[in-house]
């Protein structure tokens, strides 16, 4: 176990830690919908300008001082339908999620959080806002979780255990752990399995818990560059990952995060894809589709911090 604040390239090595998934599962699949839509930098929650990034339109310029109509016309997709057909997909599956959720987001509407929780899928946090946090101080960061907690907490009907800033700062997991009430964090792009940290504080140091994250086949590659420009890339990116991993489970079983937007995931020919993609997983025999929360309670069980 290391400092958070120390860079760590040696991980577990060679020989990684058997996870000892459920019903001997080869590979736990995480699937994540960040739910950003409202969240999002513009003139109306008070930020100097519009938003610009992961739309169909990538590339653009902010509008400084002014509203973006068209670039709001695409977010309010994500929470208009795409995130209807993203449920539902999900729900006919029997299948569960972790949401990213963004406390402003669900302020704005508290409907999304109540169908999440009401249909049995996480509701993690996202921040308060869908904004860069490297230059918040651990005061104005902690008074955004707050504020994050309490949105979630009222749409969803329970408090968020899980916590996933995406553009975090320094100081961002030590709030973490300072506000409490948190199971794990998901800022870390750097394993395929989960582990533990140190974490300092005024009462000394704490561990805590990391379930990494990845964008290797998130959507959000559809609004970056490189990325997908059809939707079977997005399909063959994740076949191909998901094969490794599956692979790689009969000696040494790993995770596997899929990143979804409602606004860019929840498009048709990509819900579509989706689609194909979950059948997929439940095709093969030996595979545990959970949500963080679950992922990270086996961890805590099965692998206790020590040291």
């Amino acid at each position: 176990m290391h400092d958070y604040r120390e860079r760590n390239l040696i991980g577990y090595g060679p020989n990684p830690p058997d996870p000892q998934w459920p019903a001997e599962a080869r590979v736990a699949v995480s699937f994540v919908l960040n739910y950003e839509e409202g969240g999002e930098n513009t003139v109306l929650n008070g930020d100097p300008a519009s938003e610009v990034f992961l739309t169909e339109t990538p590339g653009g310029a902010p509008w400084v001082g002014e509203r973006d109509l068209s670039t709001e016309s695409m977010y309010e997709y994500g929470s208009r339908a795409g995130f209807w057909r993203i449920l539902r997909i999900f729900d006919e599956r029997g299948m569960k999620f972790t949401s990213w959720a963004v406390g402003r987001a669900l302020e704005l509407n508290p409907a999304a959080g109540r169908a999440m929780a009401e249909a049995g899928h996480e509701v993690a946090s996202h921040g308060y806002r869908w904004i860069d946090y490297r230059d918040f101080t651990l005061e104005q960061e902690l008074d955004h979780m707050a504020r994050a907690v309490k949105a979630i907490t009222d749409s969803a009907g329970v408090a968020p255990v899980g916590w996933y800033t995406g553009r975090f700062g320094k100081h961002t997991l030590e709030a973490v752990v300072k506000h409490g009430g948190f199971l794990y964090s998901g800022d870390s792009y750097n394993d395929d399995l989960p582990y533990w940290v140190r974490v300092p504080t005024d009462q000394g140091d704490k561990p805590f818990l990391m379930v990494p994250y990845t964008l290797e086949v998130n959507d959000m590659k559809f609004a970056v560059a490189p990325g997908f420009g059809i939707a079977d890339g997005w399909l063959q990116a994740m076949k191909d990952s998901f094969d490794m991993l599956y692979a790689e489970g009969a000696r040494s079983p790993k995770m596997m995060s899929v990143g979804i937007h409602c606004r860019l995931g929840g498009r048709p020919s990509r819900a579509m894809t989706l689609a194909r993609f979950l059948d997929y997983v439940a095709s093969k025999p030996k595979v545990w589709v959970a949500t963080r929360r679950q992922i990270a309670e086996h961890w805590k069980k099965v692998h206790p911090a020590s040291g």
